[in-house]
């Protein structure tokens, strides 16, 4: 069954999540939708906005798989095997126009909250599959380590905002940033400090918790909890620094 429009998928995901995923994705698609040169360069990025947006297609795609209980290789979770994969990804993949990536996007989103909806109904009904078992009991396969519903969506709205923060960047657009998406992020967040085998979670947190506007992420000890706290928010401003 399909998650209903403005509705959060029951039972596995926190309250606002789905929304925000839905959310996010159709105003990432919104800054796509139209730009005819997605050649411009992604600022602080090798990357072309093209690129970038190529990149949120297929990683929306890995994890709605995930989400569905599918196990996929991507990288053993350094930074830098991630990074690799990711090119691997991208050369294989020769899709670079803004309407078609856009709509990729959108649709890849949506299918993760199929999959966790599908879980949610799974866990009473007869006749599972392996994979419905895998994703029932929280044990998702990720390229960082088993999640569970919950932290791969707050997974996959990180990565939307972070890229979808640069690409308003590069294309002189307003953000999707705010300060409920931001606090949705958290238990990713949380998680891959406790894990930090990326190097980046402090990175996304930095540059999303400063585009709020003299917001913050506060990153104590390993294994202890992570503050969150932020000023006035401001829809778009030219912010300094590139993607982590």
């Amino acid at each position: 069954m399909a998650p209903v429009a403005g509705q959060d998928v029951r039972g596995t995901l926190p309250e606002g999540l789905g929304d925000a995923i839905r959310g996010t994705a159709e105003d990432i698609a919104a800054l796509l939708r139209g730009v005819g040169d997605t050649s411009v360069p992604v600022p602080g990025s090798e990357w072309s906005v093209g690129a970038a947006a190529a990149h949120l297609a297929q990683a929306n795609e890995l994890m709605a798989d995930i989400a569905a209980g599918h196990e996929r290789a991507h990288g053993d979770g350094t930074a830098q095997s991630l990074a690799a994969a990711n090119e691997r990804a991208l050369a294989e993949f020769d899709e670079r126009e803004a309407g078609p990536l856009a709509e990729m996007i959108v649709a890849q989103a949506a299918a993760f909250l199929t999959a966790a909806d599908r879980t949610a109904v799974g866990r009473t009904a007869v006749g599972r599959t392996a994979a419905d078992e895998r994703s029932a009991e929280g044990t998702l396969a990720t390229p960082l380590g088993p999640m569970s519903q919950a932290e791969l969506g707050s997974y996959l709205l990180t990565h939307m905002l972070g890229h979808g923060y640069d690409l308003a960047r590069a294309l002189g657009r307003p953000h999707m940033i705010d300060r409920t998406r931001v606090e949705l992020s958290l238990p990713f967040l949380i998680r891959s400090r406790r894990d930090d085998r990326t190097g980046r979670s402090i990175g996304r947190c930095s540059r999303i918790g400063h585009v709020l506007g003299g917001g913050r992420c506060v990153h104590p000890p390993r294994g202890g909890a992570v503050a969150s706290g932020a000023g006035p928010l401001r829809r778009h401003e030219s912010q300094p620094g590139g993607p982590h």
